[in-house]
């Protein structure tokens, strides 16, 4: 579990991150899961957009994601969000 004070840290870092994925019309797919875990462990932080083609509740698909893949869900703002786990040789030091 995170800190306030960590999770404040990610979104100041998850500020400047484009969006490395888009949940469209397909919704979540074993496929997706499986690209997200492989940029979790690469990138440990990440941001993902819901496109308006998904019929999906976007705060329902990261909680969903987090769960699958053991990751926090650090911010929803409308349809993008934050997601980070830490890597096995963490490249982010949290506070």
């Amino acid at each position: 579990m995170l800190t306030s004070k960590q999770r404040a840290y990610l979104r100041s870092l998850g500020n400047e991150l484009e969006p490395v994925f888009q949940i469209g019309k397909g919704g979540l797919s074993e496929e997706i899961v499986d690209q997200l875990d492989l940029v979790l462990e690469a990138r440990e932080l990440i941001k993902v957009r819901v496109l308006k083609t998904c019929l999906d509740d976007p705060a329902e698909l990261a909680e969903e994601i987090a769960e699958a893949l053991d990751c926090d869900v650090v911010q929803k703002i409308g349809r993008i969000f934050l997601l980070y786990r830490p890597a096995v040789e963490p490249k982010i030091e949290l506070p």
